[in-house]
C-alpha cells in the first residue's frame, strides 16, 4: 500500500473522494461562498479563479510521491465542500502529517471536519502504520488551534519564522502531533464525540 494511494474513505458524516478536476466547480463555489479565500488571510486558500490550478498542484504533488490529496465531500448534498491530504510523508520514519486542510464556511461547525480527521488518522495509525502524525496551523488561526487540540493532537511547538505567505509575512507555524501510543485514546474521543452531535 503506497502512502499516496486515495481510496474513498468515509462514514456518515463526511465522504473522502479521491481529488479530481471535476471537482473545481463545486470548491470554486465553496471559496467564493461568504469570500472563504480573502477572510482566511492566516491560510493559503485559492481564488475561486484559482482552485483549477491548486488541484492541478495537488495532483502533480501526488504524482511525485509527496501528497495524498481528497475532495471533502457533504454527503448530504454530494457536494465538495473543501479540500484535505496527507502530506510531508516519510515513509522509511512512518510519519506524516494531516494538512492543506480547508471548509466551505457554512460546513465549519457541522462535524465534517472532526470525522474526516478521523477517517485520515485512522487511515494513517491504522492502514500505514505510522507512528506520528503531525498536524500544523498558523499561530494567528485561533480556530484551527481550537480544532486541532479538541482532536486530542499535543503542541510540539512553534516554529518562528517558519514560512513565508502569499503576502510576503512570515508565519509562525504551530506544530501538534498525535502518536500511535495515543491514537486509541484520540480514536474514541473522536468517535464518542461525533455520536453525540446528533
Amino acid at each position: 500500500m503506497s502512502f499516496v494511494d486515495t481510496p474513498v474513505l468515509q462514514n456518515e458524516r463526511v465522504r473522502l473522494e479521491p481529488l479530481r478536476t471535476d471537482h473545481a466547480a463545486d470548491l470554486a463555489d465553496a471559496v467564493a461562498f461568504e469570500d472563504l479565500w480573502r477572510r482566511a488571510w492566516y491560510t493559503r486558500i485559492p481564488a475561486p479563479d484559482e482552485v483549477p490550478a491548486e488541484i492541478e498542484r495537488r495532483l502533480a504533488r501526488q504524482a511525485m510521491g509527496e501528497m495524498a490529496p481528497w475532495a471533502i465531500v457533504d454527503p448530504a448534498t454530494g457536494r465538495a465542500v473543501g479540500m484535505t491530504s496527507i502530506c510531508s510523508i516519510a515513509p522509511d520514519d512512518l510519519r506524516v502529517e494531516i494538512g492543506y486542510t480547508w471548509l466551505r464556511r457554512d460546513a465549519q461547525g457541522a462535524g465534517i471536519n472532526p470525522a474526516a480527521k478521523l477517517l485520515l488518522l485512522t487511515r494513517a495509525f491504522e492502514a500505514l502504520g505510522c507512528v506520528r502524525v503531525e498536524i500544523r496551523t498558523n499561530w494567528h488561526n485561533h480556530q484551527s488551534r481550537a480544532a486541532i487540540e479538541r482532536l486530542g493532537a499535543k503542541l510540539d511547538g512553534v516554529l518562528r519564522s517558519h514560512t513565508r505567505m502569499p503576502d510576503g509575512q512570515w508565519r509562525d507555524t504551530v506544530v501538534y502531533s498525535i502518536l500511535a501510543t495515543e491514537w486509541p485514546q484520540v480514536k474514541r474521543g473522536l468517535e464518542s464525540r461525533l455520536a453525540y452531535r446528533g
